[in-house]
């Protein structure tokens, strides 16, 4: 937290010295464009080309002035916005993640994990990891947490994520220049189908025209000034005319060019300016430096080829402006160019254009998470096996803020599947949840909230959260076993962590039991690690059969002074206390 009242107090100095450099500007401009019209006043009161001359320095001048305060206007919109990320940091670590988008747009009911452990929506997982500020960021983000790791990527990953962890303002910098023109999915949409069409194509005699045109009304200018034949100024009208018909005859490809999204240019000038920050930047990990390869191109850098489009349609938005159009295209079949080198770019950038941008976004996975990483220094890395070696030590659950968060510590060497028991409130499925969250982080390269952990990377099923699926006319029932079928069906082929959470509730208790621990019979003599909850404390007897495949975990509950007292410690055996009738007494239920 002090690195980041240390940065809001610089930054607030820095605000306030470009606020003043801004007010001097917008003063400056004033004063140049009254200076500017006094003298083009006095040219035409005096008929001296002499002063006319000085007044068009003096607007040039002001162009030059513009430009620079354009700068600092843009260095003042850079400042704020890091602010805002300073100030929003402080409030997260003390407990607001709300600023923060939740990724709703990701959450899947049917996927293996991410539903049941809260990792889309409002207080997920995502909210908390998210520090992404382009749409390729947030999904490139919701992508990550999804994907357990290749074999090698792990560690690729973990470097990786140290190295942005520590470089606290380039993380903040790159979200900062993301965040100045928002894109959209509509966007991302817009372009990625502008990108698959064909290029337009010029016709021989317009590109031969293209320059001709032009060179005619040029010439034809000059020499009217030059010599005394007015004919010249006739052929210069005249092939002004032509010019504007030939443009016309090409206007509605040039339409066909434009994406009806507004500030193209300015998204696409971002998305360079990001490129540019990532190639520029001496990273010494190896998986940073590997996106930072595929950005490198033949004939020049991604940044440079985004930043050239985004100028040429900058160009060719201007082709609707009544009063530029005409002149730069009289004279100069202007937008003709313009439409020619577009066709060019694509045909030369469309096939590398959406990994580049993927790029940026997954830059953006890796700072949020390397953000996790800095605001959490004592959550660990955990090391990574494939020799089913799974243990943690003081593990807690990552959305639970530190104070409150209690630590438990387990290990799959001697058995890999526990029967976990205990009383309503005392811890159960937040421990699943607490496995689940971890061994997915650890899966992808993240830190855990942990002391010391070690972890074989394998798929993550579960089965905690379902609901009836009443437009499917599915029972909650129907939908539980249709996922425990899924889970078996992973099974048979590869190993996989495993957590349920009281299944087969839409049954009677006798089927309940008997279904349980027959799923429990079946997973445990398939490649299955992890653990199930129950309140049947007859299901515990069916760890007697397999020893040592099978172990009973508990939470328990003391009543004292009349209140009940969760420690949330985890124990080995069966849980010994209850609580469900104690609480209804209490409530004044029964």
């Amino acid at each position: 937290m002090k690195t980041y009242q240390e940065n809001i107090s610089a930054l607030e100095i820095k605000r306030a010295q470009l606020k003043r450099q801004d007010s001097q500007y917008s003063v400056g401009r004033l004063l140049i464009i009254l200076l500017a019209a006094g003298f083009f006043y006095q040219s035409q009161v005096l008929e001296s080309l002499y002063l006319l001359g000085i007044s068009l320095l003096i607007l040039f001048g002001f162009l030059l002035v513009l430009r620079f305060h354009n700068r600092i206007r843009n260095s003042l919109k850079l400042t704020e916005v890091l602010i805002d990320i300073n100030k929003k940091e402080i409030e997260f670590l003390n407990g607001n993640s709300t600023h923060f988008e939740d990724g709703k747009e990701f959450i899947r009911t049917d996927h293996p994990f991410s539903y049941d452990l809260d990792f889309f929506g409002p207080n997920s997982l995502y909210q908390h990891l998210n520090r992404t500020g382009t749409v390729f960021g947030k999904e490139g983000l919701a992508d990550k947490l999804i994907t357990i790791s290749g074999k090698n990527d792990i560690p690729k990953t973990q470097e990786a994520i140290k190295e942005l962890s520590s470089e606290v303002d380039w993380r903040q910098l790159f979200l900062a220049q993301s965040k100045i023109h928002p894109d959209n999915e509509s966007f991302k949409t817009q372009l990625q189908a502008w990108l698959g069409n064909k290029p337009q194509q010029l016709s021989t005699f317009t590109r031969f025209y293209a320059f001709l045109g032009p060179t005619i009304v040029g010439c034809a200018t000059l020499l009217y000034f030059l010599t005394p034949f007015n004919f010249f100024g006739q052929v210069a009208f005249l092939g002004i005319l032509v010019n504007l018909i030939i443009l016309a005859t090409r206007m509605q490809a040039i339409k066909n060019e434009l994406l009806p999204t507004t500030k193209i240019e300015r998204i696409l000038k971002q998305y360079a300016i990001l490129l540019k920050s990532i190639e520029t930047t001496s990273f010494k990990s190896e998986k940073l430096r590997e996106l930072q390869k595929e950005l490198s191109r033949n004939s020049g850098k991604s940044s440079q080829a985004i930043e050239k489009l985004s100028s040429l349609f900058g160009m060719l938005e201007h082709v609707t402006n009544i009063f530029a159009s005409p002149v730069l295209n009289g004279t100069l079949l202007f937008h003709i160019h313009v439409l020619g080198k577009l066709g060019k770019w694509r045909k030369e950038n469309a096939k590398d254009v959406f990994r580049w941008l993927e790029i940026i976004g997954e830059f953006e996975a890796m700072s949020s998470l390397a953000n996790y990483s800095y605001n959490n220094p004592d959550f660990v890395f955990p090391s990574i096996n494939y020799d089913q070696k799974i243990s943690f030590e003081a593990l807690g659950h990552p959305l639970i803020l530190r104070d409150e968060a209690m630590t438990n510590s387990i290990s799959f060497e001697n058995q890999r599947f526990f029967v976990l028991t205990g009383s309503n409130m005392s811890g159960k499925s937040t421990f699943l949840r607490t496995l689940g969250i971890n061994l997915v982080l650890g899966g992808i390269g993240a830190p855990v909230f942990a002391k010391k952990a070690s972890i074989h990377p394998m798929p993550v099923l579960v089965s905690m959260r379902l609901s009836d699926s009443l437009s499917d006319s599915k029972s909650y029932f129907y939908t539980e076993v249709q996922r425990l079928k899924f889970i078996m069906e992973k099974l048979e082929n590869q190993a996989c962590y495993v957590f349920l959470d009281e299944i087969l509730r839409g049954t009677n208790s006798d089927d309940k039991r008997n279904g349980t621990m027959e799923v429990i019979r079946k997973i445990s003599k398939m490649k299955a690690f992890g653990g199930i909850a129950t309140h049947d404390l007859e299901v515990c007897n069916v760890t007697d059969e397999l020893p040592t495949v099978l172990t009973n975990k508990r939470f328990e509950v003391e009543i004292i002074n009349n209140e009940l007292l969760f420690d949330y410690r985890l124990r080995d055996g069966i849980c010994e206390n209850r609580s469900a009738s104690f609480i209804m007494k209490k409530e004044g239920v029964i």
